[in-house]
């Protein structure tokens, strides 16, 4: 069986439209509730002239353990140095207590 240019046209454009459809379905199945959550775990702060990322840690830190404190800002931002930038914003954990 041979296709012609219009045939496989055809067939070229029925295959995106169900690769389309398949994902617009496939990736549409979050499902929200009405269920109170505990709330945002990280929060956002702006790097101030002057900052390092030990006084920003030693300002969220209540138990002590700063070093904890600047691995986590560390892995909830990708940083593999600890030199920030003046206007750089940071994802930050949310004290708990």
């Amino acid at each position: 069986m041979r296709l012609t240019r219009r045939g496989r046209a055809v067939v070229l454009f029925a295959g995106l439209v169900l690769v389309l459809l398949a994902g617009f379905f496939l990736g549409s199945v979050a499902v929200g509730t009405d269920e109170a959550g505990q709330g945002p775990t990280t929060e956002i702060v702006m790097v101030e002239p002057g900052q390092s990322l030990w006084s920003i840690a030693s300002e969220l830190t209540t138990d002590g353990d700063v070093r904890t404190t600047m691995r986590e800002i560390e892995r909830l931002n990708a940083l593999d140095t600890v030199a920030l930038s003046a206007g750089q914003k940071l994802r930050v954990p949310v004290s708990t207590d």
